[in-house]
């Protein structure tokens, strides 16, 4: 039924890319896995804790990627390199230089989602949820939504 408050969560949000298409992922795969290595660099992350980030892709794949250019990327893919877009753009947002928001994202926090960890080393745990829990921080500090 048309409008129904149930529909499918696997349809896309009306103006969102459909990722299911393989045609749409192959479209942003190059650009974002582009802007992924740019943030990467100015993090000062290493190859692994990029390929962490990455949903842990081998190290070949990575090599790969970097200097051929990616496939068609995963939905989940694209979903972690977005998430660490919109961790680097609240980090831009929230302090006046970068130097301050490294220190941030790499020193111990007590907060709920952090448990005396790093944000980053929270990011860097593996798994998507924690680069959500991150960004869902930051989004909620500025007040803002994802």
């Amino acid at each position: 039924m048309a409008g129904d408050a149930f529909a499918s969560s696997t349809a896309p949000r009306e103006g969102a890319p459909d990722l299911l298409d393989p045609a749409v992922r192959a479209r942003l795969s190059g650009g974002g896995f582009r802007v992924f290595l740019s943030i990467c660099d100015e993090l000062g992350l290493s190859v692994p804790e990029r390929r962490r980030l990455l949903g842990d892709v081998s190290e070949a794949t990575y090599h790969n990627w970097r200097s051929k250019g990616p496939p068609a990327l995963s939905v989940d893919q694209l979903e972690r390199i977005s998430l660490v877009l919109g961790i680097y753009k609240d980090l831009k947002l929230l302090f006046t230089d970068f130097a301050t928001s490294l220190r941030w994202l790499r020193a111990a926090n007590a907060d709920l989602p952090f448990a005396g960890s790093s944000p980053q080393a929270t990011m860097l745990r593996g798994s998507i949820d924690h680069l959500y829990k991150v960004r869902r921080y930051l989004d909620a500090w500025r007040g803002g939504r994802p």
